[in-house]
């Protein structure tokens, strides 16, 4: 198999980042970013408050402990999802290929750039752009595939550059600590430590077999990541899958009111798809097909969420606009695009839990009992075909 050429670009502390182009006293500063209530948690932290323990997802009230002196910032994804759409349009004037896999990072394959133009100075260049651009520090990795890539990234932070070729692949990686590779989170950390396993190359050297037995076939790519080993794609962004759903009525309708119901539970529907794959949507479009077959469609793009009350909102908004001939209509859909992975970032910049709370335990009898075990009184579920 050919050698790829990936860059893995990831926004440094992005929150931090954002607001510190908002308010540059708060440079060098210890910043924290979350609910402000002691019930909250951590959003994003800087670089100076994790000098003293704190780190994202920590209950609030024992970063205050930590770090006293902090500044404390309840977040604004309106903002950050702005910086991040102008980072990814940078991105996409100069990249060939790329993948936006988070709000704040992104996957490009440069592969064959070499022949034309170097392929470091090619990322370093966009780099340099980028930070000049918008003002915020950014770090890339470049190496050979998407998991080299990314864990260069990481050793390259803060607002660094690390190139890894081929032949230096094991080198790179067989001293660092199991943690680093992506896939490998507390559970399964503490599964490998507990079999003496601390480092890359430790685990480089477990027969897959024992990888299998004991993680199933998640311990294969495992074992695979850390022989340096990942054929995945950079699967381009215009590409990335869309989900949505839609239905066609048994008899043509001008109902507003069960038109609105049938949209409200389509978007619960496709919301709970949303975060049961942990992505975000950062565009919604509803569509409609009148009795004569004429269909139209209107979309906009929205802060990055998965969260129920805040689509269907922004649908029925839509439906309102695109709604204004009064003809039956035969179809209603709706379509969630610009999917980035990540959980639901605004939940960390909430002050009281219960909603959160209350989204997870939803969730939750959904996945037992099925999509449509629990819904909103005013959500009307006829027969979806999903698309």
């Amino acid at each position: 198999m050919d050698s790829k050429t990936i860059v893995h670009l990831d926004l440094d502390t992005f929150f931090v980042s954002v607001e510190r182009l908002q308010n540059g006293k708060l440079k060098g500063k210890p910043v924290i970013i979350g609910g402000m209530s002691d019930r909250s948690v951590v959003a994003s932290c800087s670089y100076e408050a994790r000098k003293f323990g704190v780190h994202s997802a920590m209950p609030m009230h024992m970063a205050r402990r930590l770090c006293g002196n902090a500044v404390f910032i309840k977040g604004d994804m309106d903002r950050y999802t702005r910086y991040s759409r102008l980072v990814t349009e940078i991105i996409a004037d100069k990249a060939p290929v790329f993948e936006k896999t988070s709000i704040d990072e992104h996957f490009i394959d440069i592969t064959g750039m070499d022949r034309f133009f170097g392929s470091f100075k090619w990322a370093h260049e966009l780099r340099e752009t980028i930070i000049k651009e918008t003002g915020l520090p950014i770090s890339f990795g470049l190496s050979t595939n998407k998991t080299v890539s990314k864990i260069a990234t990481g050793e390259a932070k803060p607002n660094g550059e690390l190139h890894v070729p081929p032949p230096d692949v094991k080198p790179f990686l067989f001293p660092l600590s199991i943690k680093k590779i992506p896939m490998i989170g507390n559970k399964t950390y503490r599964l490998l430590r507990s079999m003496g396993i601390s480092t890359i190359k430790t685990l480089s050297m477990i027969p897959p077999v024992m990888m299998e037995k004991a993680l199933g076939k998640n311990g294969i790519l495992i074992w695979k990541k850390a022989n340096g080993i990942d054929p995945s794609p950079v699967t381009p962004y215009h590409e990335k899958k869309s989900i949505g759903t839609e239905t066609t009525f048994d008899k043509d309708t001008i109902n507003i009111k069960m038109l609105k119901d049938t949209l409200t539970g389509m978007v619960e529907k496709t919301a709970f798809e949303l975060r049961a794959k942990n992505k975000l949507t950062g565009k919604i479009t509803v569509k409609i097909r009148y009795s004569n077959y004429d269909t139209h469609t209107i979309q906009k793009q929205i802060t990055y969420t998965s969260f129920d009350h805040i689509l269907i909102k922004n649908a029925i908004e839509l439906f309102e606009r695109l709604y204004n001939r009064r003809m039956l209509i035969r179809l209603i859909g709706v379509r969630f695009g610009d999917l980035v992975s990540g959980h639901q970032q605004l939940d960390l910049f909430e002050d009281a839990p219960e909603m959160i709370n209350l989204y997870r335990a939803m969730d939750d009898i959904r996945k037992k009992f099925g999509n449509t075990a629990v819904m909103r009184a005013n959500g009307y579920f006829p027969h979806f075909s999903d698309i």
